[in-house]
């Protein structure tokens, strides 16, 4: 029974995708500001998380960083995109169950008594586990630098960024930080 429970608290935190969320047990963002207006935004997902979504929810933190900030734009000056490995393998369990019956009879002749007994069963061994499962959780990370007017050459709007990645993915809120 505790093992069921388990089970199902493990499936209902780790069951689907990271969401957009401040980093926490189940993966998210998290940044580190390095000047008034540079920062290193990293997303972590889980085992359920494509690298293309967690590309994106670091660009959408990215975006919403920078509007926070008071900026309107930003460049990416550093991108990095990984994948951690890791393999799980389950514990091989193995569990007998026997059946067995006894008769017998007893035969008594004056000071002389015989006993005849018969036994048999059955015994089923169970073995479970052994298998190997691998997961691969995408990372995704961005040095940016914000800007308050649009600078020359490539750049992202943070403002329309935000708006086209939280329709892609249905977010309704900006996460409380």
């Amino acid at each position: 029974m505790k093992k069921i429970i388990v089970l199902s608290i493990s499936s209902m935190l780790f069951g689907c995708a990271t969401s957009y969320q401040s980093q926490g047990l189940g993966g998210g963002f998290s940044e580190t500001q390095l000047d008034t207006n540079v920062f290193i935004v990293n997303f972590r997902g889980n085992g359920y998380t494509n690298p293309e979504r967690a590309n994106d929810l670091s660009l959408l933190r990215s975006a919403e960083l920078a509007l926070q900030n008071g900026f309107k734009y930003f460049v990416i000056v550093d991108n990095k995109q990984y994948t951690q490995n890791a393999a799980y393998t389950q514990p091989v369990t193995a569990t007998t169950n026997i059946n067995s019956n006894n008769y017998g009879s007893l035969n008594v002749y004056g000071n002389n008594a015989t006993y005849n007994s018969n036994s048999y069963g059955t015994a089923k061994t169970t073995i479970s586990g052994g298998q190997t499962y691998h997961i691969s959780k995408p990372r995704a990370s961005n040095t940016i630098v914000c800007f308050e007017d649009k600078p020359d050459g490539f750049s992202y709007s943070a403002e329309f960024l935000a708006k086209s990645l939280k329709e892609k993915y249905n977010i309704q809120n900006q996460p409380n930080k």
